[in-house]
C-alpha cells in the first residue's frame, strides 16, 4: 500500500472561493476533506479564501501567523492588503488565510485590463461576482509572489478550485513563479448553463463550442478564466468521469485524473444506534405529516413511507420534474393494486417566499397544544387511576378526566380539523403562478386527495431546527426518511445520495450524475447495497420515468425487515466514500504537480 507521507519542504495552499464561505458544494468538499489533508500535511496545509465579514463571525477563529508565514503576511499588510490568519472552525481546524477581495474600482479596472490583454479574459464590466473573483485572484497572486520571494519560505504547491478560485493561476504562469499548480473544476460553467436551459447537454456535447455557448449565455469571463486555468495548470482534475467529458470538449483539455468527492463519515457514524435514530427522527416526520394532513383526513403512519429529493432549485437538472411524473404514475399503480401503503414525497429546495403558509403554522401550533393537553390528561388520569386502584375502587376512566381538560381537549380537536384539502406547498411563494413545480403538480393531478396513495409536500425552504414546522435539522430529516430519489439529468457530483448512504438511507442516483456514474463504474454490485443508478443517458423522458416508477414501486413492496436490511447495507458500504479512502486521488494529483515542477536549485 502506498504511504502518502508529506513531501519534504513543501507547503500546500488550497485556494477556493468557498473557504469559510458557504455558497455551494465545494464548501462541503473542503470542510469535510480537511482532516484527511491535515493527516498528511499537518500545519503545512493552508486554505486560502475570500474575506467575507459575515462569514468570519461564525466560521473563523483568529490566530497569529508565525515564522516565514508571519513575515510574508506582515509584508503584504504593510503594502495595504487586508487579510486575516487563523483556524477554520471545522473538524481538523485547518489553518486559513482570508484575503479581502473588495478592491477599489480603479484597481479592479487595471486587473481587468491586464487579464484581457495577457490572457484573453473578456472584461465583464458591471458583473459584481467577476469583480470579486478578480480581486480575490489578485490577492492570491500577491500572496504566492511574496512567499516565493521570501528566503526561508518552503516550496509552494497551489491547488485552485473552480474559476472563482482560479483567477490567480494565469498571472502566476505569466510571471513564471516557481509554484506547482493543480486546478480542479467541479462543473463547467457552460455545461451548467446549457443543462439548466432545458437542452440535453450530453447529446449536444460533441457539437458544442465552449466559447460560442459562453457568448450565448453571457458568461464569457467565467468560461475564459476556467479554460485558461484548465490549460495552464500542471495537473488538471475534475470530480467525475462524466464531467471529464465536458472538460475535454468545452475547455480543450481532458482531466489528468479524477478526484471524486468524499465525506468525513465520522460526522455521521452512530455505530449500531443508526437504526434507533431512524426510528426517532421518523417520529418527528410523523409529527409534521400529522399537522399537514390530519386536519383534513388521516392515514396509517405505520404503513407510510417517506421519500424525498432535495437540492438547489434546478427542477430539470435535479430531476424534480422526473420525480413528480413518477409520483403520479406510482399513485395510479398503488391505487390499482388497492395497496394500503401511503407514500409521502418531499421536494426540499430554496425559493423566494413571503412566509410559511398560515394554515400550516396554525395546524402545527394546534397539534402541539393537543399534544400537551393529551399528555396532561394522561398524567392526571394515570395518577388518579393508580390511587383509586390501590384503594380497591373500580373507577370509570371518563370520570377521572378533569372537566376543564376534557373541554380543552375537545376544543383543540375541533380547532385542528379542516374541511379544506391538505396544502401542496408549505409556504406562500412570491410567484406561485410562475412556479414550475406548482404548475406540474396541477398538470399531473397530484392534489393530495384522501384517495391518493401518494401525497406530495413541496417545501421551498431548506429544513432547519428554527423552522417551526419541523424543529429538526436536515440531517435528522434524512435519517427519518426511507428512500432518497435523485434522478438528476445534470449533476457534476451530487452529495445528496452519498449523504443518504452515510446515514443508512437507501438512495437512487442516475448515470448523468457524477456520483452515480462513479459508483456504476467502480462498484458493479451497487444495486445490492441500496444504491441504485438509474440509466438516463440517451434515454427519453417517458422510458426513464417507466423505469424509475418500477424501481420505486419495488421498494414500496418491501416489508419492514427487508427495509432494515437495506439500511444496514447502505451504512456499511458508505465507508467506501470516506475521505480516508478517496483523498488518495488528491495526494496523487499533488505529487504529480510537484514532479512536473522540479525544485529551484539553491
Amino acid at each position: 500500500m502506498h504511504e502518502w507521507s508529506p513531501p519534504a519542504g513543501v507547503c500546500l495552499l488550497e485556494v477556493s472561493w468557498e473557504v469559510c464561505n458557504q455558497v455551494g458544494g465545494i464548501y462541503q468538499v473542503l470542510r469535510s476533506k480537511a482532516p484527511a489533508m491535515r493527516a498528511r500535511w499537518g500545519d503545512r496545509y493552508l486554505l486560502v479564501g475570500p474575506l467575507v465579514p459575515e462569514m468570519v463571525e461564525v466560521e473563523f477563529e483568529p490566530e497569529p501567523a508565525e515564522g516565514w508565514l508571519g513575515e510574508v503576511l506582515g509584508a503584504l499588510e504593510a503594502k495595504g492588503t487586508r487579510l486575516v490568519h487563523g483556524r477554520w472552525l471545522a473538524t481538523g481546524r485547518p489553518r486559513v488565510i482570508l484575503l479581502d477581495h473588495r478592491l477599489p474600482p480603479e484597481r479592479i479596472e487595471r486587473i481587468r485590463h491586464e487579464m484581457h490583454r495577457d490572457h484573453g479574459i473578456p472584461p465583464a464590466r458591471g458583473d459584481a461576482l467577476v469583480d470579486g473573483v478578480l480581486g480575490f485572484g489578485d490577492g492570491v497572486r500577491g500572496l504566492i509572489e511574496a512567499a516565493s520571494q521570501h528566503g526561508s519560505a518552503p516550496r509552494l504547491l497551489a491547488h485552485f478550485h473552480e474559476w472563482l478560485g482560479g483567477a490567480a493561476l494565469p498571472p502566476l504562469r505569466k510571471q513564471g513563479l516557481p509554484v506547482a499548480t493543480v486546478f480542479t473544476t467541479h462543473a463547467t460553467s457552460v455545461g451548467r448553463y446549457v443543462a439548466s436551459s432545458g437542452e440535453d447537454l450530453y447529446e449536444r456535447l460533441p457539437a458544442l463550442s465552449g466559447d460560442g455557448e459562453a457568448e450565448r449565455f453571457g458568461i464569457g469571463a467565467q468560461h475564459a478564466i476556467e479554460r485558461q486555468c484548465a490549460r495552464e495548470a500542471d495537473v488538471f482534475t475534475t470530480v467525475s468521469p462524466i464531467t471529464g467529458e465536458e472538460c475535454e470538449r468545452l475547455l480543450g483539455r481532458g482531466p489528468d485524473l479524477v478526484t471524486p468527492n468524499g465525506l468525513d463519515l465520522s460526522r455521521f457514524d452512530l455505530g449500531h444506534d443508526f437504526q434507533t435514530h431512524h426510528a426517532q427522527h421518523k417520529e418527528q416526520i410523523h409529527r409534521f405529516v400529522m399537522a399537514h394532513f390530519f386536519p383534513s383526513y388521516s392515514f396509517d403512519l405505520e404503513r407510510t413511507l417517506y421519500l424525498f429529493n432535495a437540492g438547489r432549485f434546478e427542477p430539470r437538472n435535479k430531476g424534480f420534474d422526473l420525480c413528480l411524473e413518477v409520483m403520479s404514475r406510482l399513485n395510479a399503480e398503488l391505487r390499482d393494486l388497492d395497496s394500503d401503503v401511503t407514500v409521502v414525497f418531499f421536494i426540499v429546495t430554496s425559493r423566494s417566499t413571503r412566509s410559511i403558509e398560515p394554515r400550516a403554522l396554525h395546524a402545527r401550533g394546534v397539534l402541539d397544544h393537543l399534544d400537551e393537553a393529551s399528555e396532561r390528561i394522561g398524567r392526571d388520569v394515570g395518577e388518579r387511576l393508580f390511587r383509586s386502584s390501590a384503594s380497591g375502587a373500580r373507577p370509570r376512566l371518563d370520570d377521572l378526566v378533569d372537566e376543564y381538560w376534557r373541554l380543552r381537549h375537545r376544543r383543540l380537536q375541533h380547532a385542528f380539523s379542516s374541511a379544506a384539502a391538505p396544502l401542496l406547498c408549505t409556504h406562500v411563494l412570491d410567484d406561485p403562478d410562475g412556479d414550475p413545480i406548482v404548475a406540474q403538480l396541477r398538470e399531473l393531478g397530484l392534489h393530495n386527495r384522501r384517495e391518493d396513495r401518494v401525497k406530495v409536500v413541496y417545501h421551498p425552504e431548506f429544513i432547519s431546527p428554527v423552522n417551526p414546522l419541523w424543529g429538526m435539522d436536515y440531517e435528522q430529516f434524512v435519517r427519518g426518511c426511507h428512500l432518497g430519489v435523485f434522478p438528476s439529468c445534470y449533476e457534476p457530483w451530487g452529495y445528496t445520495p452519498l449523504e443518504c448512504l452515510a446515514m443508512g438511507v437507501p438512495a437512487i442516483s442516475s448515470d448523468l450524475a457524477g456520483f452515480g456514474r462513479y459508483v456504476a463504474e467502480a462498484f458493479p454490485d451497487h444495486d445490492e447495497w441500496a444504491l441504485q443508478v438509474l440509466p438516463r443517458r440517451e434515454r427519453g423522458f417517458q422510458d426513464t420515468a417507466t423505469d424509475l416508477t418500477e424501481r420505486v414501486l419495488t421498494f414500496c413492496r418491501l416489508d419492514r425487515p427487508a427495509r432494515i436490511a437495506l439500511r444496514n447495507r447502505a451504512e456499511v458500504h458508505s465507508h467506501a466514500f470516506d475521505w480516508s479512502q478517496l483523498a488518495v486521488a488528491y495526494h496523487e494529483a499533488h505529487d504529480r504537480a510537484l514532479t512536473a515542477v522540479p525544485p529551484v536549485a539553491s
